[in-house]
């Protein structure tokens, strides 16, 4: 990879991984549209860079990561589903993986369901993530279980089953962000003992590049977090439903044009 793809990639990942719009969705649209080829290395760095936008929600909220042990409790629980389901159906995953045209399908679906989410859960009684009890985190953890089809996006599955639990919908992104360390730090190792099994190396030239992804992500990933809780406060879901639909619909007509467009 050039220099320029790897801070795009990086500013791409560090806007999309914890808002509902997919981040897989947009690396698709945004890899294609540079050409990138999708190597062992491309597939790394794209799962990677994780570990910088993992650290924003540790520096933002590292006050909550120090309230109690119950808070570790509830995570640990709501991670449970999606990992025991992703290793019973991993083929099954794997081969969704190869389908853009799948990535296109949910974004539009998830996308109308989020033009409806804030009518259709509009009494919150629970403002602080804190409050939930396990029952509900576990609950919470099942609808991420959604997020093991591509382009459903992991935030916008887990927020929307926050909602059903009657978080606020500060409160339902707050506990996406947290549920995202584990889960996207779990990835990332899973990842790098893969690549690593399968006998490929890193060049000093690849290490510099995961640190410039890593760092980038960190930052754009600090203000995305920062905007998105202001925005969904105010004005609720519905724009990035419309986003969904659109950016859906661009990958959807890019297959239809004759594209060969890939999941990293």
């Amino acid at each position: 990879m050039t220099l320029f793809e790897v801070i795009v990639l990086a500013i791409v990942e560090g806007l999309t991984e914890f808002l509902p719009v997919s981040s897989t969705g947009h690396m698709i649209i945004a890899t294609a549209l540079m050409g990138v080829s999708p190597t062992p290395f491309v597939k790394l760095f794209t799962i990677a860079i994780q570990l910088g936008t993992i650290l924003s929600v540790l520096v933002l909220y590292y006050r909550r990561f120090l309230r109690s042990l119950s808070f570790y409790y509830k995570l640990v629980l709501a991670a449970i589903p999606a990992s025991i389901f992703g290793v019973l159906f991993s083929d099954e995953i794997d081969g969704l993986l190869e389908s853009p045209l799948v990535v296109g399908i949910t974004l539009v679906l998830g996308g109308v369901v989020l033009l409806f989410v804030d009518r259709w859960f509009n009494r919150p009684s629970i403002d602080d993530s804190d409050d939930i009890s396990y029952w509900q985190a576990l609950k919470i953890g099942f609808f991420q279980c959604l997020a093991l089809i591509p382009g459903t996006s992991r935030s916008a599955s887990t927020i929307v089953g926050g909602m059903t639990q009657n978080l606020t919908r500060k409160a339902a992104a707050e506990f996406s962000f947290f549920l995202a360390v584990p889960m996207m730090f779990g990835a990332t190792l899973l990842k790098l003992k893969g690549y690593f099994d399968d006998g490929n190396g890193l060049s000093t030239m690849e290490i510099n590049q995961l640190i410039i992804g890593n760092v980038i992500g960190f930052i754009v990933a600090i203000i995305a977090i920062k905007s998105f809780i202001g925005v969904v406060s105010k004005y609720g879901f519905k724009a990035f439903g419309w986003y969904r639909i659109i950016v859906g619909g661009v990958i959807l007509i890019m297959l239809m044009s004759g594209h060969s467009l890939q999941i990293l």
